[in-house]
Parts: structure tokens; sequence; C-alpha cells
């Protein structure tokens, strides 16, 4: 019995010592969750915001899916067309009324019949006189016939108010913008081969075209025979065409076609990978049309007296070239401007193309171009001036007013606020970097690394800075400073600079920056800016700055 009650205290104390075991580790097991559970509660929250701005994009691309379907079965549409095609043919028979009853007015009324007389005496004398007269016969079946052969033409110049029809847009589509994007290209192919063609006659890529083509040029403008030789050549290019179009083989051109590569087929796409091709497309857009508006602006500024002492070369161009029309003989006129455009062609622009020294120097209309400004730039150069106006005021007032939790650069006197420390601290730089004074207090915006593809690692919310070296981006959602949410770029790595709209629904309308380095894949995109323009020319001179001195010198030697 003895052995027996031991062996049951024992049991129970070891059960005991179990129980507290288990309740300690489960304690502990409850609170290392509930600190993780703390850790990641933000994390949690990115990670969201991130599946949420995902989600509105979805819901955008499908919102503009089912508005286009509404709009394909829209009986309201059918049934407003239907009314219009039924005022139309009331309004064809009333205008044909009209017609018929001006005609109707026009020609002299007919004598009514009267009935026949008993007598036979009588009743001849009466016939004589219900006959209608021969000439108004012939008058009537004359107007007929004029109407029947003149009255459609006539009817022609009338005159109709224009309806004002308002063509319905075609809602966003990443397939249909995609192949416009592919036709518009196919369809500039024609003028881009011919540039091509006489930029390989100009830089005489081929020795034996340009010289033949040279000789035949200059012989023909010496003669005054150079138009019927353009004529000449546009004849003998559509006979080719023709004869193309009828299935002969024909291929000629002074440097060789290249051929676009096949793409796959993208029909089966998923939803994020349709917004990556509409933020591709949208890029080449962008740019293109970034091009053709910095050609236009410059030609506007060039009429507008923008650049005076550019504009005074063209006025008195001008000048020169009226009085020279009227006072010497037009041969001579054509004579002169065909040899200078065939030297210019074949001589000049070789040699200017070949030395581009000698083209900085001497080529008048190249460095006017470059030097017209865009409507960019002139709003650049006027907050410059501004700033250089204010900047005096500035540096003359009390440095009692600054607040706290500001530091103070002692070798710019420039004031750079901190949130989460010092600068240097949250981007793990050398202490003399600073944002520039025009980013003081940051651009905010998001950055979009296609690289990854976590929500959360894809679109970040920040803010942007630029220092002297250093392309700076703050995450909102680092918790401290040196995270790894926050990026930092040298500016010496970037390849590439581009302004790039990501949608237009975002803020700032979409507008960002697109920036490409070797150790990413695909160019990073800080989008949503406000002040992007802004942005783009501070990061782009300081690129430019930083490039043209840590290259070195062309006649240093090399070690």
């Amino acid at each position: 019995m003895a052995c027996t009650r031991t062996k049951r205290n024992r049991s129970s104390r070891n059960a005991g010592l179990f129980c507290q075991t288990e309740a300690g580790s489960g304690a502990l097991t409850m609170a290392a969750a509930f600190q993780d559970f703390q850790r990641s509660e933000s994390d949690r929250l990115n990670e969201m915001k991130g599946h949420l701005e995902i989600a509105l994009l979805e819901k955008h691309f499908l919102q503009e899916e089912l508005r286009k379907l509404r709009e394909e079965t829209n009986v309201e549409k059918m049934k407003e067309e239907l009314e219009r095609e039924r005022g139309k043919r009331l309004d064809l028979e009333l205008r044909m009324n009209e017609v018929l009853k001006s005609s109707l007015e026009d020609s002299p009324p007919q004598p009514a019949r009267k009935p026949p007389s008993p007598t036979p005496a009588a009743n001849g004398k009466d016939g004589d006189k219900d006959k209608p007269p021969q000439g108004e016969t012939l008058y009537l079946r004359a107007w007929r016939w004029l109407y029947d052969r003149v009255g459609v033409y006539i009817e022609d110049f009338r005159f109709v108010p224009e309806e004002n029809t308002v063509e319905a847009e075609e809602p966003l589509s990443a397939k249909r913008l995609t192949e416009n994007m592919r036709r518009l290209k196919r369809g500039a192919r024609p003028v881009t081969n011919f540039m091509r063609n006489l930029s390989a006659l100009s830089n005489w890529h081929s020795v034996y075209t340009s010289a033949i083509s040279f000789i035949i040029y200059m012989n023909a403008a010496w003669h005054g025979w150079a138009i019927p030789m353009f004529l000449f050549l546009a004849i003998l290019r559509l006979s080719l065409n023709y004869l193309i179009a009828k299935g002969w083989r024909i291929q000629w051109s002074i440097v060789p076609d290249i051929t676009d590569p096949i793409e796959p087929s993208k029909d089966d796409l998923t939803v994020s990978e349709k917004f990556q091709l509409v933020l591709d497309v949208a890029q080449k857009a962008q740019n293109l049309f970034g091009k053709m508006a910095d050609v236009l602006e410059k030609i506007k500024n060039l009429f507008m007296w923008v650049q005076p002492e550019i504009t005074q070369k063209l006025y008195i161009s001008l000048w020169v070239a009226f009085l020279s029309s009227c006072i010497l003989p037009f041969k001579l006129v054509g004579f002169m401007i065909g040899l200078y455009a065939g030297i210019k062609f074949f001589i000049i622009d070789f040699l200017f193309k070949s030395c581009p020294k000698l083209r900085d120097k001497y080529d008048t209309p190249h460095i006017d171009w470059n030097n017209l400004p865009t409507d960019p730039q002139l709003k650049e150069r006027t907050n410059a001036t501004m700033s250089r106006r204010i900047q005096p005021v500035v540096a003359r007032g009390s440095l009692a007013t600054v607040p706290c939790g500001v530091n103070l650069d002692g070798d710019s006197a420039r004031i750079h606020s901190t949130k989460k420390g010092a600068f240097h601290e949250i981007f793990n730089v050398s202490e003399n970097e600073r944002p520039l004074p025009v980013c003081e207090n940051g651009w905010r915006c998001c950055l979009i690394n296609r690289d990854r593809k976590m929500p959360t690692d894809y679109i970040r919310n920040g803010m942007l800075y630029v220092t002297e070296n250093y392309l700076c981006f703050e995450s909102s959602s680092s918790k401290s400073a040196s995270s790894k949410k926050n990026k930092v770029i040298k500016l010496v790595d970037i390849t590439d600079i581009q302004k790039y709209k990501v949608l237009s629904v975002l803020p700032g309308s979409g507008m960002g920056i697109s920036i490409a380095t070797p150790s990413t894949q695909k160019p990073l995109v800080f989008g949503a800016m406000i002040h992007r323009d802004e942005a783009f020319e501070a990061i782009f001179t300081q690129y430019m700055k930083i490039i043209t001195t840590s290259r070195p010198p062309s006649g240093s030697p090399e070690l």
C-alpha cells in the first residue's frame, strides 16, 4: 500500500510538472505570435493597399469592357437612328411636294372642258374652243422634259443646313491600342524607308549609287530639268508599285530592309499582363507624341520671335529670297536653288555628318534648331529667373524662424526638413549629400518596380529626392532609417531617362519618369507625380552635369 501511494504521489507530481511546462510553453508561443502579429500588421496593411490598387486598375479595365459591350447592344441608339431616318424620309416627301407645286404654279392653267352640245354645228364650234392652243401644249411638254432631265441636278444645289454629328468615342482597350500602334508603324514604313534611302544617299552608303545620283542630278539642275526629273521618278515609282501589286518581285533599296520580328499572339493575357502591355504601348506613344510636340513647339517659337536672334536670320533670308525672285529671272533663281540643294545634300551634309565638330561650328541651321526652346524649356527658364529674384530676399531672412526638427546645412545655407532622421542616415550616403534646392521637400510619387511580382514590392508610395550624385526614394511604408524599402540610385549608373505616363486616373494625370539602370531588367517608373516636368528637368540636368564631369577629356592619355 505504501508503495502504491508513493507511486501515485510521484505520478501526480509529474503530471503537475508537465502541465506547468505545457502552460509555460503555450504562453511563450502566444506571446511570440502576438509579437509577430504586431510586427506584420503594417506589412499586411501595405499588402492590402497594394492589392487594392491592383483591384482598382482591374476595375477600371472591366468597366471599360462593360461600357463597350453596352454600346454595342444599345437599343436606344438604334431607335434614335430609326427616328432620324424617318424624319429624313418625311423631309424628302415634303420637298418633292413643294417642287411639284412650284412646277404646277409656273405652268399656265388648263381651260375647263365643256360638255358636248347636241347640234353638230354647235358641237364643231365648241370643240374648237375647248382644245388648248398648240403652243401651250408644246410648252408643257418642253417644261416636263426639261424638269425630268435637269431637275435632279438642280436639287443638288439646294442649300441644306449641316447636321452636327458627334462621333462616338471608342473606349480604352489594350488590344485596340496595340493594334493601332502596329497600324501606325506599318503605315509609316514607306515614309521611313524613303527617308532612310535619302539618308543613305547623302551619307554615301553606296559610293557608286551616290556618285551616279549626284552626276545625274547636277546635270539635270544645270540644264533646268530638275522638276521633270522628279516627276519622272514619281511616275517610275508608281509603275514599280503597279508591277509589285500584280505579283512581281521587285526589291530595290540602297540600304537593306529591316523586317520586324513576328510577335506571339497576345489574346490569352491576364489583367496584369494587359495592364503591362498598355504601359509599354503608352510609353511608345508618349515618346512619339513628345518628339512631335517638340518639333511643333520649336516651329511655333521660331515664328513668334521667342528667340529673336534666330528669327531675325529667318526674317532676313526671306527678304533676300523675295527680292531675288522679283529682280532675277525665274530660270536663274531655279538654277541657283537646284545647284545649292545638290551641293548641300551630297557634299556639305556628308562632311557635317562625318565631322561632328565641324557641324557644331559651321552648320547654322542645325545650331539654330537645337537652340530653339520648347514650351517646357521656356517655363523652366521663367521659373529659374523667378527663383534667382526671390533667392536674395530669402537669404536676408532671419535664421530665428527655423522650426524645430529642421537641419541647416552650413556649407550652402539651405534648410532641409527630416522626417525619420538625418538624410544621410536614411539613405546610407555621405553627410555631404543633401537634396537640391528644387526638391528640398521632395516630390510625392509612387515607385513601380516591374521586376517584382508581389504587390507590396511592385508599387510603393513615397518621396523622391535628387542630390548631387544620387537619386533617392524614401518609401512611406519604411519603419525606420536605412530601410530596405528605400531606393538609392547613382546618377552615374543611369543609362536612360524618359518621361512616362502610367495611367490618367492616377494623381498628376499619371505623369511619371522612367529610369533605366544596368541592375534592372525593366526601367523603374516613378509615377503619379504632380510636378513631373519640374522633377524631370532637375534630374536630367544633374545627370548631364555628372556625366560631363565624370567623363575624362578627349585629349587625356589613357592609363
